[in-house]
Parts: C-alpha cells; sequence; structure tokens
C-alpha cells in the first residue's frame, strides 16, 4: 500500500482489499474505539525501541473509529477523548497503549518466531564449559521449556536471550563463550594496573617486551570493564585487542555482538 500524507486517504471502498497487509492497534476512550492502522511486524519493533522510524511504523497518520470501513475519527471526538487534534500525537498515544488486534493463529506464530530467535541467539552466544562445544537452538528451547520461559514484549529479543542465558544456568551448564584477547601494560604501570586486570581475565601467557603483554580469554561483558580499567589510568598507552571472538572446539568462530 502507497503512504499518504496526514490529511489525505489510505484507501477507498474499491481497494480496500489492500488492507490485508495491515496490522490494528485499537484502543478504547470516552466510550469510543480509535483506531490506526499500521505496517505489520513495526508494532512491536517499535515498542521494543528497535524501530525508531514512526514512518516505518504507521501506514497513515490518521485515527480512524473504524478502519475496515474507512471511518475517520472527527475532530470533537478526539478533542473529547484526547484532549487534542494533532493526530500524529494521538497515534503515538494510541500505538504506545494500544492492544495489537492479531488473531490467535498470527499470535501463535509470532510467539514461536520470536521464541526460536532467542534460542538461536542463546545457541550463537554459549557453550558448555563442560565440553567447550555450542548447544544446538533445539536443545536450548527444551532448556527454554524447563525453565518455564515466558515472553516479554516490552524487552527485543536480544535482552531477552540476556536474561534466558541467566536462567538456565539452573538447569544446564552454560556460559557466555568467552572472547580471547591481547591485553598490553606499560611496563612503569603494569604491576598495579595488572592486580586488577587478572579479575577479569584468564592468562593463557604473559611476557614483558618490554611492556606487559598477556593473552588471555575474558567474558564478553567484561569487555568494556576491563578496557576502562586498562585505557584511563594509562592514558592511552595501555591496550586491549580482541584476537577472537569465541573459543570452543569443534566448530567455527562467529561474531558475538
Amino acid at each position: 500500500m502507497s503512504r499518504s500524507g496526514g490529511g489525505g486517504k489510505i484507501f477507498t471502498p474499491t481497494n480496500q482489499i489492500r488492507l490485508t497487509n495491515i496490522a490494528l492497534v485499537r484502543v478504547k476512550k470516552g466510550g469510543k474505539r480509535f483506531e490506526i492502522a499500521c505496517y505489520k511486524n513495526k508494532v512491536l519493533s517499535w515498542r521494543q525501541k528497535v524501530e525508531k522510524d514512526l514512518d516505518e511504523v504507521l501506514q497513515s497518520e490518521i485515527v480512524f473509529t473504524n478502519v475496515s470501513k474507512g471511518q475517520v475519527a472527527k475532530k470533537e471526538e478526539l478533542l473529547k477523548a484526547f484532549k487534542t487534534d494533532d493526530q500524529r500525537a494521538i497515534c503515538l498515544e494510541i500505538l504506545e497503549k494500544g492492544e495489537l488486534q492479531v488473531s490467535d493463529k498470527e499470535r501463535h506464530a509470532n510467539q514461536e518466531a520470536s521464541v526460536k530467535e532467542i534460542a538461536s541467539i542463546v545457541s550463537d552466544k554459549c557453550i558448555n564449559p563442560e565440553t567447550k562445544t555450542p548447544y544446538t537452538v533445539s536443545m536450548i528451547e527444551s532448556a527454554m521449556k524447563d525453565i518455564h520461559f515466558s515472553l516479554n514484549p516490552k524487552r527485543n529479543n536480544k535482552q531477552q536471550a540476556l536474561d534466558v542465558i541467566k536462567q538456565l544456568t539452573t538447569v544446564i551448564p552454560i556460559q557466555r563463550a568467552q572472547m580471547k584477547v591481547r591485553v598490553i601494560l606499560p611496563a612503569k604501570e603494569a604491576k598495579k594496573i595488572k592486580e586488577k586486570v587478572i579479575q577479569y581475565i584468564t592468562v593463557e601467557s604473559e611476557a614483558f617486551e618490554p611492556d606487559l603483554n598477556m593473552v588471555g580469554l575474558i567474558d564478553p561483558g567484561y569487555f568494556r570493564v576491563l578496557e576502562e580499567a586498562i585505557v584511563g589510568p594509562t592514558k592511552g598507552r595501555g591496550s586491549v585487542e580482541v584476537l577472537s571472538l569465541k573459543e570452543m572446539t569443534d566448530t567455527g568462530d562467529s561474531a558475538l555482538t
């Protein structure tokens, strides 16, 4: 469907067939129903703050009382219910607080897709620390059932995946796949800073060349903490370099973001 400006109509009775690909968001205020027409799969992205361009979410900045019948809300109705007739502002309120209208079948399919994506993220980021091998997506999905995982529509899938990793430790041995890094500390400050650095790194090798050069493994979540502990106190003369993004056996490396 082509988009139109805030004052134009987005359809007429002769082309209502085009509305089959929209998502409706609805609120009831003052005994009246108000609806907006959005693009499918964009409402949740907006609410999870993944999508930030309103034009990518709204099919039109028009408030309706009934989208399917093409009934546009009257100015006096908007003023009474929302205390304003600013269509964009009202669309934002409905988008934030309204109920997304989806069929049970579609809702179930969306939930299944989200669960699988979360499981895929966890599978990609984690390993079994006892075997140093990754879990398959189906193994993670099974473990998620064991912890009775339920989706949180206010958090995006990546955020929920990080939550799941913590919860899964109660049912399976799991940890973030570690990053291999090289840490360089100026010889003058090396001893003092090393005491703090070794809290975050499992050292595999170290040598003075003439600065202290250490190679080891860290949890990806500690990278920025480690960087701050080195770069600031050494005024940029120290550094942390990522050598590889995953340390695991029997599998290729892939980026952790």
